[in-house]
């Protein structure tokens, strides 16, 4: 039996994981005067989205380094790989990480513009992949 992960391609998958993560916030985060009211979403929500960019650097990465490709362990070898393709993509990746992973899941931020700063960053990294 196959699943639905099985028959999207990466980016088709991110950009699902990139859609679960905005359909939670505005169904369940309730956004108010720029701040969202219950954090727990929020955190949801922007786990959600960085594991979108994850998945898109994951397969940028495939891509350019072919056979020799491991899976990165830290956000520092992520770094120190996608800073050799593009500088662009790593400003993206490094906007995301702390939007997405530190402000949003770790620290539980309220702020709108944060997170929908977040989302835009993992958007532009689709284009990547």
């Amino acid at each position: 039996m196959k699943t639905i992960e099985n028959t999207l391609s990466p980016s088709e998958e991110a950009a699902r994981y990139l859609e679960n993560a905005r359909q939670i916030l505005t169904e369940k985060a309730g956004k108010k005067n720029g701040l969202y009211a219950d954090v727990k979403y929020v955190r949801m929500a922007a786990g959600t989205a960085y594991s979108a960019a994850l998945l898109i650097l994951d397969e940028y990465l495939k891509q350019k380094e072919g056979i020799y490709f491991e899976k990165p362990t830290s956000i520092e070898d992520y770094k120190c790989r996608i800073r050799k393709y593009d500088k662009k993509l790593l400003k993206h990746t490094m906007n995301a990480y702390g939007e997405l992973h530190i402000a949003g899941y770790y620290h539980g931020t309220e702020s709108a513009e944060i997170i929908q700063n977040g989302l835009e960053n993992v958007k532009q990294m689709l284009a990547y992949i």
